[in-house]
């Protein structure tokens, strides 16, 4: 096996338009693949492709993320800010690893979400 690299990740969701609301108008993520006439759709983030679909509409369980998905920002105290004007909770304070900092939200689906910015060299 070869593995080359990763297309996309699934997020699941209960309420397609609803998720697709939130990656697309709060998150402003770019919207690419709709997934023909299915409750799917895929949104762009630069470096990883987030595909969210209602999973009951695929023969699935719904069952959340509980690992968060990070998204890279230059400056996550900014991104929070803009978030919480948007109606974003974050669960804690703003964490800083020594590394980097992080801000972890949910979407309405209650998948863990993360802005991420490493400020330290690798």
């Amino acid at each position: 096996m070869d593995i080359t690299g990763v297309d996309f990740i699934i997020i699941p969701t209960t309420d397609f338009e609803r998720a697709r609301a939130f990656y697309g108008d709060v998150l402003g993520l770019e919207p690419s693949k709709q997934w023909g006439d299915r409750p799917a759709q895929e949104f762009e983030t630069g470096s990883l492709t987030i595909a969210v679909m209602q999973t009951d509409a695929f023969g699935a369980e719904f069952q959340r993320h509980s690992q968060p998905v990070a998204f890279q920002v230059p400056d996550v105290e900014a991104a929070r800010a803009e978030l919480e004007g948007k109606g974003v909770t974050f669960g804690m304070d703003t964490l800083d690893s020594g590394v980097c900092h992080m801000a972890f939200f949910t979407d309405p689906d209650g998948n863990a979400l993360m802005l991420h910015h490493r400020y330290a060299p690798k």
